[in-house]
């Protein structure tokens, strides 16, 4: 099986298991190294003993053939070489054989080591060789030398190293395991919770640790986002819900008209009927424009940027609105902001229609630019516009900016509107990083637009 098809826990347990095991075999040489440099260095330092106990001889001229033999611990192959480089004495293990080595010590130093590989030894392999000069009418050499210890010093030792670094892997591998196994089962719980929570059951969460770790934190965050999900479904289903009731009245008067006039075909002028249709078809049409504009706008459709002067916009919806109430009109020329034309004028289009709706008799629009303060460093475009008719609580006046939204008798669908106007206002004053709200007035409802003015163009 491939590792990454594996689970966490076994792919951590096999990564710790190869980086303890090579962390161990790095320990294991180095020791050994240090132990073979130890062991080597105290060899040498017998070797020398020897030689220094047969250099003594030499210098009192207590030369015999073979050499005799020294304490049991201290038996090395030893050679004697007079100043013509001659063997005269030695063990009898080197008997007629040749110099063990070639080297001297050099001045001002008496004594030297190295290590010597060849077949002058009786037991070959390589040797630790100490070569030491004593003067005694010339220079005289005393070779002693000693079998080369192996890398791994003890053969007992390397057999523990090995059992250590397998058995310390497969704990250190257990171990690890066990820990992520541990902390990884909030992972589990949370999985788990998240499998069994659907669209009919959002209120479920997921468990949160007690400890406040990485897991912790990720239960938190997972909760938060189930939370917005929960509320941005429940919108959803309203929103749906409140979409469906709204079509469902200007169809349902569209067929009872169409099945009245079925019912009487030879009576009905077909003139009146398209008539008596029309309004049922507006508003069909007004809905349908609303939500696919309340789509566009929650799917984040970036609106074009470009210098839009709100006078001149202000003038043009009043010149094509066609409405009963008079208006009163308090414009400061030149007010120039950065923004979606079509979307500004939409947005006054749909404040006027709704001040329409709801005057007695007056709707006054005001436009003036206003110091913005730290929001708008660069000033603020100020758009008014206040009816005289019954006006919105303080309670109510964030109601009316949500979806479909009825406030009382007054304000019906009766009166003509989807519910879908001040909504969609709101979002297009805060795609324009403006705001829309209500402000406080003597009478009637006074709706406050308040947009940063062109930083490009001069106020």
């Amino acid at each position: 099986m491939k590792l990454e098809n594996c689970s966490i826990r076994a792919r951590l347990a096999v990564f710790v298991s190869i980086v303890v095991s090579l962390l161990c075999i790095v320990f294991s040489i180095v020791l050994l190294f240090a132990l073979n440099k130890m062991a080597t260095e105290n060899l040498t330092k017998e070797v020398t003993a020897v030689g220094e106990l047969t250099a003594y001889d030499v210098d009192h001229g207590h030369i015999n053939n073979p050499l005799p033999p020294i304490s049991a611990n201290l038996i090395r192959p030893v050679q004697v070489v007079n100043p013509q480089g001659q063997v005269v004495a030695a063990t009898r293990d080197l008997q007629n054989r040749p110099l063990m080595a070639h080297f001297t010590p050099v001045s001002p130093r008496r004594v030297a080591s190295a290590v010597v590989c060849n077949s002058v030894f009786p037991s070959g392999g390589c040797h630790v060789v100490v070569a030491q000069q004593v003067y005694r009418d010339g220079e005289w050499t005393v070779y002693s030398a000693a079998p080369a210890l192996p890398f791994f010093v003890y053969p007992g030792m390397v057999a523990l190293l090995i059992a250590g670094t397998v058995l310390f892997t497969g704990a250190v591998a257990y171990g690890a395991r066990h820990t992520v196994a541990s902390s990884l089962r909030p992972v589990d719980a949370i999985r788990a919770q998240l499998d069994h929570i659907q669209s009919t059951n959002p209120g479920r969460r997921v468990p949160v640790p007690k400890v406040k770790d990485e897991i912790y934190r990720l239960a938190r965050s997972v909760n938060e986002t189930l939370d917005r999900l929960e509320h941005t479904l429940e919108q959803q289903r309203r929103f749906c819900a409140d979409a469906s009731h709204e079509l469902r009245t200007p169809i349902t008067a569209i067929r009872v008209q169409l099945e009245d006039a079925l019912l009487a075909a030879e009576d009905v002028d077909l003139r009146t009927l398209c008539e008596d249709v029309l309004p049922s078809v507006e508003r069909l049409q007004a809905i349908t424009t609303g939500l696919l504009t309340l789509t566009r706008f929650d799917a984040g459709v970036p609106n074009a940027r470009h210098p839009v002067d709100l006078s001149e916009l202000v003038a043009l919806e009043l010149k094509s609105h066609q409405g009963d109430r008079r208006v009163v009109l308090q414009v400061t020329p030149g007010v120039i902001v950065n923004g979606d034309r079509l979307q500004l004028r939409q947005l006054i289009c749909n404040l006027i229609q709704n001040a329409q709706r709801y005057a007695s008799s007056t709707v006054t629009v005001t436009l003036r630019r206003e110091n913005g303060g730290p929001r708008f460093a660069k000033g603020v475009a100020e758009l008014e516009i206040l009816d005289d008719g019954a006006g919105i609580a303080i309670d109510h006046r964030e109601m009316v900016f949500q979806r479909f939204a009825r406030l009382d008798s007054a304000r019906s669908r009766d009166a003509g509107g989807i519910g879908l106007g001040l909504p969609i206002a709101r979002l297009i004053a805060e795609r324009h990083d403006g705001t829309l709200t209500i402000a406080d007035s003597a009478q009637g409802a006074r709706f406050l637009v308040r947009l940063p003015l062109d930083s490009q163009v001069g106020g």
